[in-house]
């Protein structure tokens, strides 16, 4: 049964994060840019990559996001980063997600859920913040990418 269930997690899992990227790319940099905005289009796109590589991390002691992120988004306070992040470096941390990572073990208390839920509920972390992106862009420039009914990436590199 986990073999059957792998492959299908993955594809909404995948198509998720897909949607997610295209979000991104499809962002004209007057929108990324607009510190105006609440909330800011980067920031959103960055919250999200953060909490889905927090989430499938190994647990919360010893995670660290790559450079040049910080662990400012666990604070209780929620500022914003210190700056706007670039496309090129969320894009970057999005595609330092790997299989490898997502497979994980997760020894997470909050929330307090089993791994396969942990998975599903970022899942739909993600689906939430690429609906909310989206949004923005019909709003900003009356179009937005369409909807990926599933990954193109193939589970182990297939």
């Amino acid at each position: 049964m986990i073999a059957t269930w792998k492959p299908i997690l993955w594809q909404q899992f995948g198509a998720a994060i897909d949607m997610l990227e295209n979000a991104l790319l499809a962002c004209p940099e007057e929108l990324w840019n607009d510190r105006s905005r609440r909330p800011e289009y980067w920031y959103v796109v960055f919250h999200t990559l953060f909490f889905l590589d927090f989430y499938l991390s190994d647990s919360p002691e010893g995670f660290t996001p790559p450079a040049p992120f910080t662990l400012d988004e666990l604070d209780p306070a929620g500022l914003l980063p210190e700056r706007v992040y670039t496309k090129g470096e969320l894009r970057a941390y999005l595609a330092a997600l790997t299989e490898e990572s997502v497979g994980q073990r997760c020894g997470f208390e909050r929330p307090d859920v089993t791994v396969s839920e942990l998975l599903l509920y970022s899942m739909r972390h993600v689906q939430h913040h690429a609906a909310q992106l989206n949004l923005m862009l019909r709003q900003t420039i009356d179009s937005a990418p369409t909807w990926v009914s599933k990954t193109k990436i193939k589970l182990g590199g297939d």
